[in-house]
């Protein structure tokens, strides 16, 4: 392997926390400006307010957890 692909897999290694941590961030900055979040949690989706109220707005399919390295169709 060459020192690019070990760089582009150290990257990619470091994708899910990072960009999990910049969704929190960007997730309090809204709700600290007063507006609301939209978010799903066991197949509905809800929008939360600053105050730590939550409506139900939609029910949806549960999430597919899909093993690494396996191919899905997506319809």
């Amino acid at each position: 392997m060459s020192d690019q692909e070990k760089n582009i897999e150290l990257l990619e290694n470091q994708f899910p926390a990072i960009s999990g941590s910049a969704f929190a961030a960007a997730r309090e900055r809204v709700l600290a400006s007063g507006q609301s979040v939209l978010q799903s949690e066991h197949g509905n989706i809800y929008e939360v307010f600053p105050d730590g109220r939550r409506n139900l707005v939609k029910t949806i399919e549960p999430p597919t957890f899909v093993v690494p390295g396996r191919r899905i169709t997506i319809r």
